[in-house]
């Protein structure tokens, strides 16, 4: 399918959207008034399975997430989900709200390149250089950023919103001059829900009259909203990669203090630390209880979304992490048992979850909320002994994009000493700066897979199989990669050594995550069933009551609901 067909049928699509949203059916009639939507991220189907039955020399062997296994009583477990492909934060939030695959959102990563698009108008904060753009003309192409890098200060929690509060800085805290921008819409800056290519079901339900909330860890997966230019009603997004502070007032569900910083060796970033991570989430989570409250993330009078929701960043950082003087997290073995820094991410992750199940029962809630409990990617190589980083300190290991970097565009390229850098962790995802050369450049690679650690590679008929071809319009999608370089299982091409494992592959760790569709009414199934963490959104709209072909994705991919779910149940 080429790509103008491709974007005319959502344009069709949109405008049919439009039209039902003019008059819609009365969909509150569904008895399910409200859905929560939980990503915690990193999560894998193993963890949900060994945290709710319990192991051996973990917690006396009793379940180590009582709550989530709780609610696994009545609900519908899918062991055999599988999150976007390439697992980064970005497609993998973008694929569970959209139901569509990289190839139709045009998402790749949160750093990734556009054909079409030029430069910024200022040089982000994480190196994307500023350039030229004139309106109408050929567009020069460039690495696109919808990360940290675009706030206005990415040192702040507010993110550097002019006037905000300590944590809340939300859409006003992206500098605009450091969005890429569209020649062909001249010049114009290409806002985080423009740059998606087809709606969420945050943008159909507030179409069909609902409320919607979300908190996530970048200004910039405001992205949750989809084209068109209307933000959610409730969009809360403290930046994670920002200085940690004190919190007062703050306490996390499993009693830590964060008043003050409760780990102060490691203030660079939240992710830094096992416990500073937990009071960063926290925030997220006192966001979500006060909107179950009726109000907004931070205490305004407001309504009880209809969907609303948060991503825990705490799991992905104890399956990571290793705390220099501290402690190592991640696994002990690859049956996924978790390290002392890990269980208590889960634990403190299960008390939260507990907190808002607490919430929505007490005041009524519960019994009209759909639970969708998922995650945006998992995390390779469960298995300790697996872990690889390349290039290592002592190895001659190298990177596909420095084996090549001389055919990469100047803003990929690692010979860019101010740049942001190719996209690569167990992933590495190409755009030449002349598509031509990709056979060139496959040689390059495959000569260098022993010091790649090179599992698979995928171009040309293998890489258009599952994504649009590369290149420019009218036969080329602009976002689509060149090559795609899968390495071996715990290979990683961050060389990072403050690392256990990494995500953004195909690799089973890698995508293989926990999804769970919970409801008081349900009865407790196991599905084994593959199936994709995108089909999550047109289960949340067949649930409300609306139709699922206002997704443009249902229209354009055939995206289907989850099997099992007892809908006849619901009406």
């Amino acid at each position: 399918m080429k790509l103008p067909t491709i974007l005319l049928l959502g344009v069709s699509v949109a405008l049919a959207s439009a039209a039902h949203a003019q008059s819609p059916d009365d969909w509150n009639r569904s008895p399910v008034h409200h859905v929560l939507l939980i990503s915690i991220d990193g999560m894998h189907a193993v963890d949900y399975l060994n945290c709710s039955h319990g192991m051996e020399g973990i917690n006396n062997g009793a379940p180590y997430c009582p709550h989530l296994a709780s609610l696994g009583g009545t609900a519908i477990n899918f062991v055999n989900a599988s999150t976007s492909k390439p697992s980064d934060s970005f497609p993998g939030l973008m694929s569970i709200v959209t139901g569509a695959t990289p190839r139709t959102m045009g998402v790749y990563y949160d750093v990734a390149y556009d054909r079409s698009l030029d430069p910024p108008a200022k040089t982000t904060g994480n190196g994307v250089a500023a350039g030229a753009c004139k309106a109408n003309a050929t567009p020069t192409g460039t690495t696109t950023e919808y990360e940290e890098g675009i706030d206005i200060d990415q040192t702040k929690l507010n993110g550097g919103a002019p006037g905000a509060g300590l944590t809340d800085g939300g859409i006003a805290s992206i500098d605009k001059s450091r969005l890429v921008r569209d020649p062909a819409a001249g010049c114009a800056p290409v806002w985080p829900w423009n740059f998606v290519r087809v709606n969420t079901i945050f943008g159909v339900i507030h179409a069909w009259g609902g409320y919607t909330a979300w908190s996530d860890k970048h200004p910039s997966y405001s992205s949750i909203a989809g084209p068109g230019g209307q933000p959610l009603d409730d969009y809360y997004s403290p930046e994670i990669n920002s200085i940690v502070v004190g919190l007062p007032g703050v306490t996390t569900p499993t009693g830590i203090g964060c008043s003050s910083i409760p780990d102060p060796s490691q203030t660079g970033s939240w992710t830094d630390s096992f416990q500073n991570i937990q009071c960063y989430d926290t925030l997220k989570v006192n966001a979500i209880l006060r909107e179950i409250d009726g109000k907004t993330h931070n205490g305004a009078k407001a309504k009880v979304p209809t969907i609303f929701g948060m991503n825990f960043q705490a799991v992905s950082v104890g399956q990571k992490l290793i705390e220099a003087n501290v402690a190592t997290g991640g696994y002990t073995n690859a049956e996924g048992t978790p390290t002392a820094s890990l269980l208590q991410e889960i634990q403190f992750v299960d008390a939260s979850v507990g907190e808002m199940i607490n919430e929505l029962k007490d005041h009524g809630l519960y019994d009209s909320t759909l639970i969708v409990i998922t995650s945006k990617h998992g995390q390779s190589p469960i298995d300790p002994h697996r872990y690889k980083a390349v290039p290592g300190k002592t190895d001659s290991g190298v990177s596909p994009a420095t084996v090549i970097a001389s055919l990469l565009p100047h803003s990929e390229s690692p010979l860019n000493p101010t740049g942001i850098g190719s996209t690569e962790d167990d992933i590495s995802l190409l755009w030449l700066a002349d598509t031509a050369n990709t056979p060139a450049a496959v040689d390059m690679i495959e000569e260098n897979a022993d010091k790649e650690g090179l599992g698979q590679i995928y171009y040309g008929a293998s890489l258009r199989l599952n994504y649009n071809n590369p290149g420019l319009p009218p036969y080329g999608d602009p976002r689509t990669p060149d090559i795609i370089v899968t390495p071996n299982v715990g290979v990683t091409y961050t060389g990072s050594s403050a690392k256990l494992s990494e995500h953004g592959g195909f690799a089973h760790d890698d995508v293989n995550v926990v999804l769970l569709v919970e409801h008081p009414m349900f009865h407790r199934e196991t599905v084994s069933t593959s199936v994709g963490t995108n089909q999550v959104a047109p289960t949340i709209l067949k649930v409300l009551g609306i139709p699922t072909g206002t997704l443009q994705a249902v229209q354009m991919e055939g995206t289907p609901v989850l099997p099992e779910i007892p809908l006849n149940l619901l009406r």
